[in-house]
């Protein structure tokens, strides 16, 4: 019979890291780190981070066969982000995944990708039930979707990416998308823009309705109330739709907030294609700060939220209800601020 030499995950001449050392590392005591290896909620977030930064850094393993006999867990975790077709090439879900795996791999947690399909909610309530995960992230879900409020009813852990679309006692993490909205119409009415439009997200979810309520009510209060809205769908294509009708139909614009970079990404060049210079024929705002903005022609001025810091910020909420599944239900709203570039 063959005999295969497997690689060992530690050299034999490579000491392995203890919880001895990370605690030195951290200035914290053994007990600490063990705490915040196990997940336990009761830990003080500044230390959290400090050991967890600490782990990084010295390169600690779990034992994750003794941990798991010890707190029945699974030491795994699902994402559910939208369907394939949405997330390929969108930089947001990339930088959810980078801020997720932030938190979750110095600990040994593993972060299962799931992409949202007619039988992803069967799947997950099956996995959790029979111990193959310990909770759930989701990803902008839509307004129908039903596994938020199964896994609310069924008492297991969860967090969303946004606030739900119906009021259902669910912890999530969120910018506040009202606000980034108003910073977008503030810094358009600033530039002296007085025909001024928006491309909307969808208007199904949350961020894509609360976006354009934001940037809506203070036009009105800057006293342009009545602004022209095209939706889009968070899409580069969507994007080049939109603002091919919106052009079309009110050629007199001067200043677009596009709720989204990956759809301005879209509708810069439908701009150039009608001959419209920007910014000085229209100035352009949108929302996310990722790598699309820098990647736009001109760089894009837009509302950023801080994306890792969010989703580190779920894994952190998550890993509370895992430890205590009692723990009580929060929001946690982030600010959003306004990056200033080339297009407004």
């Amino acid at each position: 019979m063959r005999s295969y030499r497997y690689k060992e995950l530690v050299p034999r001449h490579q000491k392995r890291v203890t919880l001895e050392e990370v605690a030195r590392i951290a200035g914290v005591s053994r007990a600490t780190v063990s705490r915040v290896v196990n997940g336990v909620a009761s830990v003080d977030e500044s230390i959290r981070r400090t050991v967890e930064k600490a782990i990084s850094t010295t390169g600690y393993l779990p034992n994750l066969a003794a941990r798991s006999l010890v707190t029945r867990r699974a030491d795994a975790v699902a994402l559910v982000l939208p369907s394939e077709d949405r997330i390929v090439g969108d930089p947001f879900f990339t930088r959810i995944v980078r801020g997720v795996s932030g938190v979750l791999s110095p600990l040994g947690v593993h972060l299962v990708l799931m992409t949202t399909s007619a039988d992803t909610g069967d799947q997950v309530v099956a996995d959790l039930r029979q111990g193959r995960l310990d909770g759930v992230i989701l990803v902008h879900t839509y307004r129908a979707d039903p596994l938020p409020n199964r896994l609310v009813r069924g008492r297991q852990p969860v967090v969303l990416s946004a606030r739900p679309a119906d009021p259902i006692p669910i912890t999530y993490v969120d910018v506040n998308q009202t606000a980034g909205g108003a910073l977008a119409a503030e810094h358009l009415v600033a530039r002296g823009c007085h025909r001024v439009a928006t491309i909307t997200g969808s208007l199904d979810r949350p961020p894509g309705h609360d976006r354009l309520a934001g940037f809506c009510s203070a036009m009105a209060r800057l006293g342009q109330p009545g602004v022209i809205c095209v939706e889009g769908d968070f899409t580069r294509q969507s994007g080049a739709a939109a603002m091919r009708r919106l052009i079309t139909a009110h050629p007199e614009v001067d200043g677009v907030f596009i709720a989204s970079d990956l759809m301005a990404e879209g509708a810069l060049p439908v701009l150039r294609e009608h001959g419209r210079r920007v910014p000085d024929d229209v100035a352009v705002v949108g929302f996310d700060d990722s790598s699309a903005a820098l990647s736009c022609d001109p760089p894009l001025t837009t509302v950023r939220q801080p994306v890792e810091d969010m989703a580190a910020e779920m894994a952190r909420q998550l890993l509370k209800q895992v430890d205590q599944i009692d723990t009580p239900i929060r929001s946690v709203i982030f600010e959003p601020s306004l990056v200033i570039r080339q297009s407004a």
